[in-house]
């Protein structure tokens, strides 16, 4: 099968190497577990470290604080921009306005970008956002079923994020974002420490053990061959 690593250092032995090509992740978590972190890791090694394109498209943060989070990091973005091995997008959703046709509007510019500069990698952060347009848990389902479904058809590897309340058995911010996706990384944030678990991941044989995560001076770090008791993990 093939594989899409995602360089996040430590990280991609623990799942067979990569993300099934093609596959779509949920990256999921309490604030500050580092999943924007994680998704732009994806992004950024994928195009400087394999020579793939990608582009990270944000739903609720402003260009400049993703730009400026990146480069705090010493990741050369505007290098990678110009040669069209990196894009990043903010998706413009006004929500006095009817939400569907401009979730349209937008999906066809991601496509778009998709197409122009060949993108083999995606990230959308986050999908946590959208319950700030619909509040009808219904529709909010519906919707999310209809985006992920656009998504596979653009035949990229792609990587959700979304936010949650952080507890050990809390994998999604709507309760169906884990129906929709072929994998499952949780991210949890116990002050002062951070760790990972993959939940699952489609067509692999990945690691059921909880690791140590850290945010070092060049970005996110795995430990491997580390393991934290699930007990240590507590609900908020």
């Amino acid at each position: 099968m093939d594989r899409v690593p995602t360089g996040v250092i430590g990280f991609d032995e623990l799942i067979d190497g990569g993300i099934p090509r093609g596959a779509s992740v949920l990256v999921s978590g309490g604030a500050g577990s580092a999943k924007t972190i994680f998704a732009t890791t994806f992004i950024y090694e994928g195009a400087k470290k394999y020579g793939e394109p990608g582009l990270f498209v944000t739903v609720e943060d402003n260009l400049k604080n993703i730009v400026w989070n990146m480069e705090n990091f010493g990741w050369d973005i505007k290098s990678l921009e110009q040669r069209d091995l990196m894009k990043i997008y903010r998706m413009h959703i006004d929500p006095r306005k009817p939400i569907e046709p401009q979730i349209d509007k937008e999906l066809d510019i991601i496509t778009s970008m998709v197409k122009d500069i060949g993108a083999k990698r995606l990230t959308i952060d986050s999908t946590t956002a959208f319950s700030a347009w619909i509040t009808d848990p219904g529709k909010l389902r519906n919707l999310l079923f209809r985006f992920s479904d656009y998504l596979k058809d653009l035949d990229c590897t792609t990587m959700l994020t979304a936010e949650t309340s952080g507890g050990p058995h809390d994998f999604s911010a709507f309760g169906v974002e884990e129906f929709v996706v072929d994998g499952i990384f949780m991210l949890y944030f116990i002050p002062p420490h951070r760790s990972i678990f993959i939940r699952k991941l489609r067509g692999t044989k990945h690691d059921q053990k909880v690791h140590p995560l850290f945010i070092t001076p060049k970005g996110i770090e795995i430990n491997p061959h580390d393991e934290i008791m699930w007990s240590s993990i507590k609900q908020y």
